[in-house]
């Protein structure tokens, strides 16, 4: 292993790329602890000291690296370019112009990346008018009650430059994942994630042993190996795939026989990845949003109170509930999205292949789609227990657990994604690998 690290450094070409995305990773971080101007110092820092984050607001937090909770001018991440590029994808399946554009190679990728560049501008705007609202009143994560208000003079100007420095601080970071993709080493967009959540485990632990009663105590060690349990089932599982054998048929064009070779379809246990994920914070975080506006008193009181109990942390059945359904669900639709049966089944067709034992067309597609079918419900069900097993955890010791089980497979996966880029560079260079 010492002789891998020792390689990548020996080959120039990519000693560079590891060196600038870690001279990334140093602005991005100074960035994360820069507070948006026009907010009180004092209360920043109290909020940080006693924020005890978890649910939709831990994992926003973790996403930030940490941001949210100082309202740093990185304050709402990556997770607007995020969900841009989900914006997107979806609508390509139900808009053909965007769909051919994805189709069309490397000029129409860069047009249907400049509109994903506009989307997240737009839900920057959106998101950053929304935090600054509801982290100056309290509402995502509560403000000490001996501590001065956020922001001092809370008027349509001040709002306006906090707004415009968060969505700028967005463009940012999306500029400076573009930047490591292509100077850099692995997925920019990936490894801005990773960092973030890396960055804020030590606390998160830190929290942990507090809640816990100190790293002696027995809770604080089973968590621990919770996490190690986590982290090897979701490499097992990350690593899994099912098969399909597709059989080419033999052609002769003129003295040469063509075709005959064999082939699979690798489907990953997971095709989905972390976006389901996304998705259903997506859906959790929204309720949170709709009931900032509502009154505390009257007739919608206690919605307002229900959702500011049991959606917002998760420290509650309800959202441990909610959670790991929306997961399941969402698990289905990006895997539907992603992998269509009956385009799958046209396209072995036309290059002259077929699945042993299976009649091309009608008989293939209900083949691809009862496998697909099946493999998606152990990917969605484990993806939902990673996400919300930690939630349970805290639950039932009654502990302030602020990060998830999500956070461990981002990590996990973008890890591995990593390697394997860094191992192709040292296996061209006839060097071993971290997976050889």
């Amino acid at each position: 292993m010492l002789s891998v690290f020792r390689n990548m450094f020996r080959i120039r070409d990519l000693r560079n790329k590891i060196l600038f995305t870690l001279g990334i990773f140093a602005v991005y971080r100074l960035g994360a602890s820069i507070p948006v101007p026009g907010v009180n110092i004092d209360t920043v820092q109290a909020i940080a000291d006693s924020a005890e984050s978890s649910g939709i607001v831990g994992l926003l937090n973790l996403f930030s690296g940490g941001g949210l909770e100082s309202f740093s001018v990185f304050a709402l991440g990556i997770m607007p370019y995020i969900t841009a590029s989900i914006i997107m994808q979806l609508l390509a399946v139900v808009i053909p112009r965007l769909q051919k554009l994805q189709e069309e190679g490397e000029t129409g990728r860069k047009v249907v990346t400049q509109w994903t560049r506009y989307v997240t501008v737009v839900l920057a705007l959106l998101q950053s008018t929304g935090i600054t609202f509801l982290l100056h009143n309290g509402i995502l994560i509560p403000i000490p009650p001996n501590a001065e208000p956020l922001i001092s003079d809370y008027s349509a100007g001040r709002v306006l430059l906090i707004v415009i420095t968060l969505t700028a601080g967005t463009a940012f970071i999306m500029w400076l994942g573009e930047l490591i993709t292509q100077r850099g080493v692995g997925n920019g967009m990936s490894l801005i994630i990773f960092v973030s959540i890396v960055s804020q485990i030590p606390a998160q632990f830190a929290v942990l042993s507090t809640s816990a009663g100190g790293y002696a105590n027995a809770k604080f060690w089973a968590v621990v190996a919770m996490f190690l349990a986590l982290t090897a089932g979701i490499i097992f599982v990350d690593q899994g795939q099912r098969r399909i054998p597709i059989q080419f048929s033999k052609r002769i064009r003129g003295r040469r026989m063509l075709g005959g070779q064999s082939t699979y379809i690798p489907l990953k246990v997971n095709t989905a990845g972390v976006i389901p994920v996304i998705f259903a914070s997506s859906v959790l975080y929204f309720p949170a949003l709709v009931a900032s506006s509502i009154p505390t008193e009257g007739i919608f009181g206690p919605i307002r109170r229900f959702i500011d109990t049991n959606l917002v942390t998760g420290q509650s059945w309800w959202y441990v509930i909610l959670f790991g359904l929306l997961i399941v669900f969402f698990t289905y639709f990006y895997t539907a999205i992603q992998f269509d049966p009956a385009r799958q089944s046209d396209m072995i067709q036309r290059q002259g292949g077929f699945i042993p034992g299976i009649r091309p067309g009608s008989q293939t597609t209900r083949y691809l789609e009862h496998i697909l079918s099946r493999i998606t419900l152990p990917g969605s069900l484990f993806l939902a227990g990673v996400a919300v097993l930690p939630s349970i955890v805290a639950i039932y010791f009654d502990l302030a657990l602020g990060f998830s089980g999500i956070s461990i497979l981002i990590v996990v996966g973008v890890a591995l994604e990593t390697m394997k880029q860094i191992e192709s560079q040292l296996m061209m260079r006839n060097y071993e690998g971290f997976l050889t």
